[in-house]
């Protein structure tokens, strides 16, 4: 397998110089793991750096086989949305009226949404199997750089992604937390969370263009 190149637009970040190498190395040696290798760096791709304007920020891909899209909570466009995915267009339709055909995301990328994984790769079978592996820097350099640039909001569903991000400056930034939508724990406090609402109202305080999540 050929090591994937960093997406041009992140490409400065350190992990790349310094940590890439050594965690593409360790994935090699390891078994049936997703996505594919040219997924992998699938949501800095679709938003570049300077277009990122709301972080939603997951754990792992999905560990089903054929699942895993290179986008957190993402499902392939020809699968039936299942799990955290279908509880998070549940809440979507509920907040704003609006539903979606499709749980692929990609379109909510090409918007600006980064979807971001702390763990870009995953075991098949084994949910949060590469938590250790080292992706977890890479996912503090984006956080970091990506507040650094002006005003984002930042969508932290769950434990993990709220303190992933306990050290980002709040000045200037929209923080939306809530329970994780799996089915384990939506119940809790994410249904009813109204996120996207609240996301498109503050990107038009800020005289920005609100997200069509429909797309």
């Amino acid at each position: 397998m050929v090591r994937p190149p960093p997406p041009e637009s992140w490409a400065d970040l350190l992990f790349f110089r310094d940590a890439w190498p050594d965690v593409w190395n360790r994935l090699t040696t390891l078994p049936d793991w997703q996505p594919a290798p040219e997924a992998l760096f699938r949501a800095l791709t679709l938003t570049p750096r300077d277009q990122v304007r709301v972080v939603i920020l997951g754990q792992d891909p999905y560990p089903t086989p054929g699942r895993a899209t290179g986008l957190a909570f993402s499902f392939p466009p020809d699968q039936v949305p299942r799990d955290s995915l279908r509880n998070i267009l549940n809440e979507l339709a509920a907040d704003t009226g609006q539903t979606r055909g499709s749980g692929d995301l990609s379109g909510w990328a090409r918007q600006g949404v980064l979807l971001l994984n702390t763990a870009l790769s995953v075991p098949l079978g084994q949910a949060n199997g590469h938590n250790r592996l080292g992706w977890k820097r890479l996912a503090q350099e984006v956080l970091a750089a990506t507040a650094a640039d002006g005003p984002r909001a930042f969508v932290l569903w769950g434990g993990p992604a709220q303190r992933l991000c306990r050290d980002i400056p709040r000045m200037g930034h929209l923080f939306l937390e809530s329970p994780h939508p799996s089915p384990l724990s939506a119940h809790r406090g994410f249904v009813g969370s109204r996120p996207f609402s609240a996301i498109n109202r503050w990107l038009t305080s800020i005289g920005q263009t609100p997200i069509d999540w429909a797309a």
